[in-house]
């Protein structure tokens, strides 16, 4: 009785230790997401492992190891919070990968991030071409961050709502169909096409075409 009431007090012990740490510290470990985070993961979640079910290692000698390991990973904390330079060494920094629109080689070897990783990181947000991208930043978390170039950027809600109160807005395509009867001396439809080609769409492409009291033509795909 005894060889089984040992592992399952030190398993709940173990349980509540890590219930008391995540609660102080996982959100600050869950929003860093970096490697340093990461290999902190991965030796609490063996120190605990080794608490609650190896009966070989002597329990509070082990404890006393994982306290003491959450109370240097604290001060490191308390550290890189008041020292920006440390906090670069300890998480890391950003990589800027495209930069105005241009492939940074140097970035990319410096993170040994290949082309296919940038075109499937890409794809995961919904971009199929890279030309389309102004600027893309790896992050410490090695997710990536982009900003699409203008011409490419979704037409907002505050866009619409500018353009349903100007004074003069002409819609001139709907559904991919140019409306002709719109369509002016200058608004033609030789400006309607060359305004979608600079923007590498057709109109069969746009959703919703207008142009503003600004002269300005906004495009919704």
């Amino acid at each position: 009785m005894e060889d089984l009431m040992h592992p399952i007090i030190r398993t709940g012990i173990s349980y509540v230790v890590l219930l008391v740490f995540t609660y102080l510290f996982g959100k600050r470990m869950n929003s860093q997401l970096n490697y340093y985070s990461f290999a902190l993961s991965v030796t609490i979640g063996s120190y605990i492992a080794n608490l609650g079910f190896d009966t070989n290692l002597q329990f509070f000698p082990t404890l006393a190891s994982f306290l003491t390991l959450i109370f240097i990973f604290f001060l490191s904390s308390l550290f890189s919070f008041k020292q920006r330079g440390f906090r670069k060494y300890l998480s890391g920094q950003p990589l800027n990968i495209i930069e105005k629109g241009e492939i940074n080689e140097f970035n990319m070897k410096k993170a040994k991030y290949t082309i296919d990783d940038l075109k499937q990181q890409i794809r995961e947000q919904g971009v199929f071409k890279i030309d389309q991208i102004e600027t893309a930043i790896l992050e410490v978390s090695g997710k990536l961050s982009i900003q699409k170039k203008e011409e490419y950027q979704p037409l907002l809600k505050k866009d619409k709502k500018d353009l349903l109160s100007s004074e003069i807005p002409i819609e001139l395509i709907f559904n991919g169909v140019i409306i002709t009867k719109n369509l002016t001396s200058v608004y033609n439809k030789e400006w309607v096409m060359k305004q979608c080609e600079d923007r590498k769409i057709t109109a069969k492409d746009v959703r919703y075409g207008v142009v503003g009291r600004n002269g300005v033509f906004y495009v919704m795909n």
